[in-house]
């Protein structure tokens, strides 16, 4: 595979996760500062920014958030950029996707610059992300080869998951405290239900915990995340070795996933800000490995391709 098309799929993964995963955490965090009357709102939204990646802003309010992290196409953090660079990244690969799935992206793009989303409430919004990132996601499991293409874009995906997780995990925690966390974060990660079932309606923090960060089988948990980087990069590399991991990205991402698997989940509830930065640092240093080895030569990557 060409490594433009292998980088191309790879970032379709990425922008369509985040664009989904920062949709959730404005939704729900949004609304907690809203109904939360002890939470203090500009530290909340400093907060926010920050392991957004934003940086410090003078005096953040709502309105500052909303425009960097959701409308505006020149923040490299929003919304609207990372759908843009989907598509983009999709035109780049035209050749390899199938037309429905470069219609969704096509479309999705096409519908941001109507002005209609700024005139509605933001919740609408948000619940639209959501639906036309997993409508893309839905189109791409039905219509995509098993090949190296689809492992390229699962990795990138799954990689993004376990990115953004962490980041919902660390925003919750630090604004609310570790007591009234895990409710909320059940509810960003869409997880409530399913966490429901699961425990037969036990509802306690440190099982949500345990759900969310360690879970196998639920495709947010960081573990399930990781685990699924894993084994795209096991097909991608064609890997039969005997002995050892000689993949350096395979390692990171492996040494991520034991460091909180072989943790008691006590120790790993009481470390979550430094365990959840481990994290991030393991999926950046993960994707700097995997553009080293296969995508050299093509053009440098940042969140939206120019």
């Amino acid at each position: 595979m060409l490594s433009r098309i292998a980088e191309s799929l790879f970032w379709i993964g990425r922008y369509i996760e985040r664009a989904e995963s920062t949709a959730r955490l404005l939704d729900v965090h949004l609304q907690m500062v809203v109904e939360d009357p002890w939470v203090e709102e500009e530290m909340a939204y400093a907060t926010l920014l920050s392991i957004m990646g934003c940086g410090e802003q003078p005096q953040p309010n709502r309105a500052t958030v909303i425009r960097l992290l959701a409308y505006d196409e020149t923040s490299p953090w929003s919304i609207a950029r990372c759908l843009s660079g989907a598509r983009e990244n999709g035109r780049r690969a035209r050749e390899t996707l199938s037309t429905e799935l470069w219609e969704v992206l096509n479309t999705t793009w096409n519908t941001l610059p109507s002005g209609r989303w700024r005139a509605s409430r933001d919740s609408i919004f948000f619940r639209w992300v959501r639906e036309r990132t997993s409508l893309v996601a839905g189109v791409a499991d039905g219509t995509m080869s098993r090949d190296e293409g689809w492992h390229f874009l699962v990795l990138g995906r799954s990689l993004e998951r376990a990115d953004m997780t962490a980041r919902l995990v660390s925003t919750t925690v630090v604004s609310r405290g570790p007591t009234a966390a895990w409710p909320t974060l059940l509810l960003a990660c869409g997880a409530r239900e399913v966490f429901l079932r699961t425990y037969r309606g036990h509802e306690a923090d440190r099982e949500a915990a345990e759900f969310i960060l360690l879970d196998r089988l639920f495709p947010r948990s960081i573990v399930h995340s990781l685990g699924q980087a894993e084994e795209s990069l096991e097909q991608i590399a064609g890997l039969e070795q005997r002995v050892g991991v000689h993949d350096e990205a395979l390692r990171v991402l492996g040494a991520a996933r034991a460091g909180l698997e072989y943790t008691p989940l006590t120790d790993v509830v009481s470390r979550l800000p430094e365990l959840m930065e481990r994290v991030q640092r393991a999926c950046s240093s993960a994707s700097d490995v995997i553009a080293r080895r296969y995508f050299q030569g093509a053009p440098t990557m940042s969140w939206v391709g120019e």
